[in-house]
């Protein structure tokens, strides 16, 4: 048996002869309300509620709701397209993600974006967990000599002095920023974990690399003498959402007035 969990919302209608519509769902959810005098007045466990009097928003009998705004890119709709960025035209930025029929955004918060010529604006980056080789940047190393999985999250992989480990960012890996992600084997890859460290010691005839194989999804490498490759961070390398239509949902910590008066996306065709 499945349990099905209800939330109750306060549906507005607008009767200015512009919108005639419904235009807002509310985070609270009354016993009884009247408007009297030019107020709106609630009734919540036996108390009363004035509305509209309180200098910070969305704050409903004593719990601060955030602000939500969900809307849809969806031109040309039988063409396959890129989302690459997202502009927000409003008084302060408000957080976003994107969801198409084929990927989804990373979380875009408040500081995210960044104030450019009177608009906010911020790259988009898919969350796509499935690893398309034919779509990233994909950085063959070569077989490992020796295998130390002692410490599943610091697995240590030697490599001949002769290899080529400079594809691989080390600084950016040492300074927790962009890790990239290891693969083993040929034909179909094994995800392995994500890289921590590199050490590059050509005195010492040395070349490792040291890998987090206790990530989601990651495996330690059965064997000594297997492929490795790298593959580039995704939040780095991905180059917005792909699918044909785009659902965009803007959230705003509801204690002061944000508003938003347009959004737009950067859109290409993509060609497959």
């Amino acid at each position: 048996m499945s349990r099905v969990t209800l939330r109750n919302y306060t549906l507005t209608y607008d009767t200015d002869q512009r919108i005639q519509g419904w235009p807002s769902f509310y985070s609270y959810a009354p016993d009884y309300m009247i408007g009297m005098n030019s107020y709106f007045y609630t009734f919540r466990a036996g108390e009363l509620y004035r509305h509209n009097a309180n200098a910070e928003r969305n704050n409903f009998y004593g719990v601060v709701y955030n602000s939500t705004l969900t809307t849809v890119f969806n031109t040309e709709v039988l063409n396959n397209k890129l989302y690459k960025t997202l502009e927000l035209q409003g008084a302060e930025a408000w957080g976003a993600q994107l969801t198409s029929d084929i990927q989804t955004s990373f979380d875009m918060p408040l500081t995210y974006f960044e104030r450019k010529e009177q608009v906010w604006f911020a790259f988009v980056r898919n969350q796509d967990t499935t690893t398309n080789f034919s779509l990233r940047s994909v950085n063959g190393i070569a077989n490992s000599i020796n295998v130390s999985t002692g410490t599943p999250s610091a697995v240590a992989i030697t490599f001949d002095a002769s290899v080529d480990l400079s594809g691989i960012n080390a600084a950016a890996v040492a300074a927790g920023n962009v890790a990239d992600s290891l693969f083993f084997g040929t034909g179909t890859p094994t995800f392995c974990g994500q890289i921590t460290d590199v050490i590059i010691d050509p005195q010492a005839g040395l070349k490792r690399i040291t890998v987090d194989t206790t990530v989601p999804g990651g495996n330690i490498p059965v064997g000594s003498t297997l492929y490795y490759m790298s593959v580039k961070n995704a939040i780095a390398e991905s180059h917005g959402v792909l699918g044909h239509y785009a659902v965009a949902k803007f959230t705003h910590p509801g204690r002061t007035q944000a508003e938003l008066f347009a959004v737009r996306s950067d859109v290409m065709r993509s060609y497959p």
